[in-house]
């Protein structure tokens, strides 16, 4: 990084997001999407999209494409189906991490899967959160990865779930082609605290429960915010919470 970067902290309350909301779908953004777009709300850092999905049982995303985009999906509740044109296929829940790289064009569908799993008298909602960064490059291969790393969110603490910087080569759940981003996720229980990473822009998302963060006061369910030039800052949990954060040493443009 060459820009000289003023310190900042930007919380983003969950009733602000724009939403998408149709008859089996609602969705809030984050950032600028599909129809809904504001300039000056396009991307932090390197992630453009953060959005928070609840799909209803026996239905979801039909097939459709995308092109040059690391795109990470992360279930909190429910299971997704994910099936693409490279002949991969997958079912996603919670505490499996999941990369599909899109590269230089890809298909693919996701759906709710409650209703294989269950059968039509007991069918659930899913809710995931999908998150878009840029690859280094564009063009590649397009790829598919998903990974089971539960036991490691039971242990408490930050754990990259996927990643491309080269120090978590070793120990990140999931790879992605941008050697500048990485994901965490924690799961806490009350009481129970993380400290976020040092970057020059952090994402911290809450997509279930309530914390506390340090300096800044509360952030409940669906609240985000935007670091620049600043980190270590201390996330306490006042109820069991989950939280994903972008830790990030680039941006884009």
């Amino acid at each position: 990084m060459t820009k000289t970067l003023s310190p900042g902290v930007d919380i983003r309350r969950a009733a602000d997001r724009s939403a998408t909301r149709i008859d089996w779908l609602d969705s809030k953004h984050s950032f600028s999407f599909g129809s809904d777009y504001d300039p000056a709300n396009t991307h932090h850092g390197l992630l453009l999209v953060n959005n928070d999905d609840v799909v209803s049982p026996g239905t979801g995303f039909d097939t459709h494409p995308h092109r040059d985009m690391e795109i990470v999906t992360w279930v909190l509740r429910g299971s997704l189906v994910h099936q693409d044109s490279t002949g991969h296929s997958g079912i996603i829940y919670p505490g499996l991490a999941q990369r599909m790289s899109a590269g230089s064009g890809i298909l693919h569908s996701e759906k709710n899967d409650s209703w294989r799993l269950h059968g039509a008298e007991h069918v659930d909602e899913v809710h995931f959160v999908q998150m878009w960064v840029v690859p280094d490059e564009s063009g590649i291969t397009p790829g598919y990865e998903q990974l089971e790393i539960d036991d490691r969110l039971l242990a408490g603490g930050l754990v990259p779930v996927a990643s491309g910087m080269d120090r978590h080569r070793d120990e990140s759940a999931i790879r992605i082609k941008n050697k500048y981003a990485a994901l965490h996720a924690a799961r806490l229980t009350a009481g129970q605290s993380v400290t976020l990473p040092d970057a020059p822009f952090l994402h911290l998302f809450v997509p279930r429960g309530a914390v506390t963060l340090e300096g800044s006061g509360e952030l409940a369910t669906g609240d985000a915010v935007r670091f620049t030039a600043i980190g270590g800052q201390r996330v306490t949990a006042t109820e069991d919470a989950e939280v994903l954060v972008w830790e990030m040493h680039a941006t884009l443009g």
